[in-house]
């Protein structure tokens, strides 16, 4: 019974953990969300981390639960799974979004979370214990994700630019500030669907492999889906105002138009990955759509350096989190 009550409180203190992922998810991402309703003016700040959160919560009600069995189930062999790979991995993700928070480098919750299921899993087990299909899709979609949605903001671009040629500017303008509260609580509604799901995938993954959950379940405990939900909801409210400014200024400059046609393509890449169950970075996708609209208007409206910085801050956020989860599975499993 006293195995029982330590193991108890280790998971609770894991799920804590997690949930503090969650937030900081959510924190770190709201940029995604905001930044650039903020940056054209059609939203305070304020309004928008609570138009944001609230999106990120409705999504619980909106999309099936694929993204987190890929994360619980399809990322690496249960069996090796214990409390030690968690807590290396949830330590390595955390790490690297403070790191890239605190420097202002929007660089991706999703793929640091992978990484450090990846460096934990390969300290215990070794390749061998990895499900190579799950983290191949996951690699694939960090060139797939921005590329969509560059693709798709230009595209949008284009075409309200075709619709709207001889309409005058200052109604064009009038428009999509109302028409980017659509876009942007859809992008809000993509974001929280697929990144409170990664949460909900490692906290199911830990129920499984400390025997609280059963592998053959089809749907997590409901308090884990809805815990989560609540925590990336409030962590978008309180929100990354270090990363706003780089998201919704220094990459192009915005006008509503831009950032209906960036959210909107955006939006869309992120509905069609959550269907798919693959877990994408939102970083990735929304940096792609604003370079996509800004490169419409002309090739030098992009600040090329600034998105160069970013992208290494993508290359890089895999192996570095996966470093870090390597070292804490070692710290955890040698002193507990």
């Amino acid at each position: 019974m006293e195995t029982m009550q330590v193991a108890v409180w280790v998971i609770v203190a894991l799920v804590a953990l997690a949930l503090l992922f969650d937030f900081m998810n959510g924190f770190h991402d709201a940029a995604n969300s905001i930044a650039t309703v903020v940056s054209t003016g059609v939203l305070r700040p304020s309004q928008a981390v609570l138009f944001a959160a609230f999106f990120n919560f409705v999504a619980i009600f909106v999309f099936h639960l694929s993204v987190a069995a890929t994360v619980g189930k399809g990322i690496a062999d249960a069996g090796v799974v214990d409390t030690h790979v968690v807590f290396g991995a949830l330590t390595g993700a955390i790490t690297w979004n403070v790191i890239t928070w605190y420097y202002g480098i929007p660089s991706s919750s999703s793929h640091a979370l992978i990484g450090g299921i990846v460096g934990a899993v390969l300290a215990k087990a070794g390749p061998d214990a990895l499900v190579a299909t799950g983290i191949i899709r996951t690699v694939v979609f960090i060139f797939v994700s921005p590329l969509l949605g560059f693709t798709l903001g230009s595209l949008m671009m284009v075409l309200v630019a075709w619709i709207c040629r001889r309409t005058s500017p200052s109604k064009v303008d009038g428009w999509f500030r109302r028409l980017q509260l659509v876009s942007a609580g859809a992008y809000s509604l993509g974001h929280g669907g697929n990144d409170a799901q990664k949460t909900i995938g490692i906290i199911w993954m830990l129920l499984i492999s400390t025997g609280y959950a059963a592998s053959t379940d089809k749907m997590p405990p409901d308090w884990v889906i809805v815990s989560c939900y609540l925590a990336i909801g409030l962590g978008t409210m309180f929100g990354g105002w270090r990363i706003v400014k780089t998201m919704g200024q220094k990459i192009t400059k915005l006008k509503p138009v831009g950032g209906f046609c960036a959210e909107t393509g955006g939006a869309m890449t992120l509905f069609l990955a959550t269907a798919i169950g693959v877990p994408v970075s939102t970083t990735h996708t929304i940096t792609g759509a604003i370079v996509g609209v800004g490169s419409v208007q002309r090739a030098s409206a992009v600040r090329w350096g600034v998105a160069g910085n970013i992208v290494w801050a993508w290359v890089l956020t895999i192996p570095a989190s996966a470093l870090v989860a390597a070292g804490a599975y070692w710290v955890s499993f040698t002193l507990f």
